[in-house]
């Protein structure tokens, strides 16, 4: 891995939620990085490629990452209003994915899914 990398790497690990590259970049930038966004983006790609990070789209579009908390396949259940997220397993969705694109003649099945809803604590201050 290289060092901006492991620098990109290193922000996310210590992050408590998900970050934006934007994020990052000023982050890096403010402690003295020498570092463009572009290689951002690349060392987040990089990252996301390698299972080492998790990317996921808000509902403007925007992609935003954070470091796994697992090397195992999951998915996200996520917090629309505090951005608060769990990592869950899904093994129906693992096997209906793979039921489906075997219906349809494809191999090599991939997915991303991620469930958005009110955590209990947004939902409790809410009722407050």
């Amino acid at each position: 891995m290289t060092s901006r990398r492991e620098a990109v790497h290193d922000i996310l690990r210590k992050s408590e939620g998900f970050r934006s590259a934007q994020d990052v970049y000023a982050q890096l930038r403010s402690a003295g990085a020498k570092i463009g966004l572009t290689t951002v983006y690349r060392a987040l790609q990089a990252l996301a490629d390698g299972g080492k990070v998790d990317v996921l789209r808000t509902d403007d579009g925007e992609s935003v990452y954070r470091a796994c908390a697992t090397d195992t396949h999951h998915h996200h259940l996520v917090c629309r209003k505090c951005g608060h997220t769990v990592e869950v397993a899904g093994p129906a969705v693992e096997r209906w994915a793979e039921a489906v694109g075997a219906e349809h003649g494809f191999t090599e099945v991939t997915h991303t899914v991620e469930v958005f809803g009110t955590c209990s604590g947004c939902s409790t201050s809410a009722r407050s």
